[in-house]
């Protein structure tokens, strides 16, 4: 695999990040928007019809090359501006088979059939949503802001993750032969950690994931007569018992691995002893070899149990979802929680411990297997409201963690302002860290107004910029200490008091750091990971469904900064009242945590 070209070092990037982020007031309001409505109305997956037209028409808005239906539902925009390298920019669109329990006012109350033909409510319960919005909103941003850097931008919004093969369709219908093969592939995933929170990890970031289909046969019959038949209710609630112990009895303590049995499904009657039993089970490691362990153990166990009982034929045993490890480039992991810690501030940006058992498609834009993989990084963006994470039971992040409402939650409500002002500014940031462009002028930003104007290098407070790039060593990015993070910052991070009194935040109309003469430094902290999570950076926006919806900026007249930027689309909804007064966002602190 060739070098990344990285055309800026991080403090640089940081700058013309800070530069960009200007834009930021004028458009939030219309990406803000754009997510309440994802959010309020989801779609299954390869069911992205709405999304995708969504995302389509603000792309064309912002000058970008379209193309949709890409991999089913994919759609796909291209913006090149001069010579540089190829940046990918990739969010997911799809959402789950959950009940929303959240009470927001934005609830969704939106049914759909999936798969199998079955009605079911859906949800955003993964954060696809936030993605969503903080992609067509950085594209937004890029598009207003091309004197600042040089290269092709590839904007992907990939249908289906949730079936973890959306990424592998959009390959296999052209996407790299179509527009072009990118230098480096980078995402972003919203996470339980506090809001407005970032989380690097070099290398394994996420597990492989597979799902195994059972399907086992027994000789059905009358339930008062079971010597007369071969049950397969038993033969499967063995099977059950048993895959228990691959994990406990087979995996090296050292090794992750998870075995679940999501579903299990047999017979139509009380009386009656069913044909045929059929499980779901699925598997999760950090370790490829792990993971052929864990299934080579399953099928034997399946055809032991069946044989052990008298099945009249053997089971069937199929691999029918999976997905490999999501692996950060190290050199490039390092270099971007460089870029990102240059502007958000060594606290608000943490290197992950060890990887996350959940699963991701990303990873497969890197062409893993290939004689010339492509370098892909994905990091996290912290949701949690910050009221809730101090009010979650628990001493340790770690422990907060379980006690907080996590993907895949009925309860799971990032909090709208910090995460998505988060999400902007980090994926911006990323593609400038290999598209900005070093001889940028540092005295405006893009379609900013003069209010707004950057200072200049040799005027900004902090440190002078570092001697060269901190992609080689651990210990590099220690370098990058101080936060060249601006008036966008200071929002999501400084007193929020005076906002929560008006109900609303800074906008384009009112510099947000509060003196009109230039940005003030960023908040910073000087704790470890422990002083940083708990308890976390104080809240900003409405941090409990039972606030009011979208904030006052709604009722403001419509932005007029960038020249690309795009109202939200107007597309049929679907019908979401509000929820019931008395439903319940978030479990009692004194209750038992909600658990995934």
């Amino acid at each position: 695999m060739e070098a990344v070209p990285q055309a800026v070092d991080p403090r640089r990037a940081a700058e013309h990040g800070s530069a960009v982020m200007r834009l930021v007031d004028e458009i939030f309001p219309l990406v803000e928007g754009f997510y309440v409505d994802l959010h309020r109305n989801p779609e299954l997956s390869y069911q992205e019809h709405r999304t995708a037209r969504a995302v389509a028409e603000w792309l064309s808005r912002a000058g970008y090359e379209v193309a949709t239906g890409v991999g089913g539902t994919g759609v796909v925009g291209v913006l090149r501006n001069g010579e540089g390298p190829t940046v990918l920019l990739r969010g997911d669109m799809d959402a789950l088979p959950v009940e929303e329990k959240t009470g927001l006012p934005y609830a969704s109350t939106a049914h759909g059939v999936d798969g199998e033909g079955n009605d079911v409510p859906i949800m955003h319960a993964c954060g696809h949503d936030v993605h969503t919005a903080c992609l067509v909103g950085t594209a937004d941003l890029l598009a207003g802001s091309r004197d600042r850097w040089s290269g092709t931008l590839m904007v992907v919004a990939q249908p289906a993750e949730e079936m973890i093969d959306g990424a592998t369709g959009m390959l296999a219908d052209g996407l790299y032969t179509r527009f072009g093969r990118p230098d480096i592939a980078l995402a972003q995933h919203v996470g339980p950690q506090p809001a407005g929170m970032l989380v690097h990890r070099a290398g394994v970031i996420m597990g492989a994931s597979t799902t195994v289909r059972v399907r086992v046969f027994g000789t059905g019959g009358h339930g008062s007569q079971p010597h007369a038949t071969v049950d397969p209710v038993v033969i499967a609630a063995n099977i059950v018992t048993r895959l228990q112990t691959i994990v406990a009895r087979e995996i090296n303590p050292s090794e992750m691995a998870v075995v679940t049995v999501g579903m299990l499904r047999a017979g139509t009657k009380s009386n009656i002893i069913p044909d045929e039993a059929y499980l779901e089970v699925n598997t999760r490691a950090h370790n490829d070899a792990v993971l052929d362990r864990v299934h080579a153990s399953i099928e034997r166990i399946v055809r032991a149990e069946a044989e052990a009982s008298g099945a009249p034929r053997e089971p069937e045993v199929t691999r029918v979802q999976e997905a490999g490890v999501t692996r950060n480039e190290p050199d490039q992991a390092r270099s971007l929680a460089a870029t990102h810690r240059a502007y958000f501030g060594d606290p608000y940006v943490i290197d992950l411990p060890e990887p996350f058992t959940g699963s991701e498609d990303f990873g497969e834009f890197g062409l893993p297997g290939d004689p010339d993989p492509i370098p892909c990084v994905l990091w996290f963006v912290g949701g949690t409201p910050h009221d809730v994470w101090s009010e979650a039971p628990g001493e340790t992040p770690f422990e907060k963690l379980a006690g907080v409402p996590g993907n895949h939650s009925p309860f799971f409500a990032p909090d709208r302002e910090p995460t998505l002002r988060a999400g902007l500014a980090a994926l911006t940031l990323g593609a400038l860290t290999y598209l900005g462009r070093p001889d940028a002028p540092l005295d405006h930003a893009g379609a900013a107004t003069a209010e707004q104007r950057p200072i200049a290098v040799d005027e900004a407070p902090g440190p002078a910029p570092i001697e060269e790039p901190c992609n080689e060593d651990d210990d590099e990015d220690e370098k990058e200490g101080e936060s060249t993070q601006r008036a966008d910052m200071d929002v999501l991070l400084g007193d929020d008091e005076e906002r929560r009194e008006s109900g609303r935040y800074p906008g384009a109309d009112e510099h947000p750091s509060g003196d009109e003469d230039g940005p003030r430094e960023s908040p910073r902290h000087a704790g470890g990971m422990d002083e940083l999570l708990d308890p976390p950076p104080p809240a900003h926006g409405p941090t409990r469904g039972t606030e009011t919806g979208p904030s006052e900026s709604f009722g403001m007249p419509e932005p007029t900064g960038p020249a690309y930027s795009a109202p939200p689309p107007s597309g049929p909804p679907i019908s979401a009242p509000p929820p019931p007064p008395d439903s319940t966002p978030y479990p009692d602190p004194d209750d038992p945590p909600y658990r995934l």
